[in-house]
């Protein structure tokens, strides 16, 4: 269960989060909607340790996890532009999470071929991530999140750039992947389609505050 107990966050003399409380249980998904400047990408990087807050608490299964660095929490953030790295092939782009908790290289690279497996990709293993489409590039950075098998998945408008019927495809794809990993997940976007095709609830900012919109 991760639990947002109170958090706030002032920004250029303003009030941008305000008391925040939220409670995500495993395979959820909460779906954040709000304008640009609304601070919702400021909470996915709260939650995530990434941005400091200015009051509140970051629970997760009953522990206080605020003062963690992020690469402690082992939550999974994903942003729009896929953040993925353009010098390494896809198979090492899925591996490196891998890699940098420690496991030796070649079986980092083991788990990330049975990953692609899962996700259909397997052909473009030892492609360049530049060389893929852009749900292709998509799937690469979820496969990449998913391995490492984190606590929480945090998603900050992952399908914007992308055109309508692939973004119709992959939140679907992404809901069954939710759920087969039993992950409690923060979705943040402006689309409110989106929201609710994927949210099993939907929270609006609204004056620094949540709103229940469903």
């Amino acid at each position: 269960m991760l639990e947002l107990q109170q958090l706030s966050k002032d920004w250029q003399a303003r009030v941008l989060l305000r008391d925040v409380s939220l409670c995500v249980a495993p395979g959820e998904t909460i779906a954040i909607l709000g304008p640009s400047g609304s601070g919702k990408s400021t909470l996915l990087k709260m939650v995530a340790g990434l941005e400091p807050m200015d009051g509140g608490r970051v629970i997760f299964d009953g522990q206080d996890i605020t003062a963690l660095p992020p690469e402690q929490r082992r939550f999974a953030l994903m942003f729009q532009d896929f953040a993925l790295f353009p010098h390494l092939d896809v198979q090492d782009n899925v591996a490196f999470g891998l890699v940098e908790q420690g496991l030796r290289k070649v079986e980092a690279r083991v788990q990330a071929c049975a990953m692609l497996e899962r996700f259909g990709l397997q052909g473009f293993a030892r492609s360049k991530v530049t060389r893929l489409s852009g749900g292709e590039q998509q799937r690469v950075a979820l496969a990449r999140a998913l391995i490492t098998r984190p606590r929480a998945l945090l998603l900050d408008e992952p399908f914007s750039a992308l055109d309508t019927e692939l973004r119709l495809q992959l939140r679907e794809e992404f809901r069954q992947r939710i759920a087969e990993f039993n992950m409690a997940t923060l979705l943040v976007t402006h689309d409110e389609v989106e929201a609710r095709s994927m949210g099993t609830r939907g929270f609006r900012v609204v004056q620094g505050g949540l709103r229940a919109v469903w």
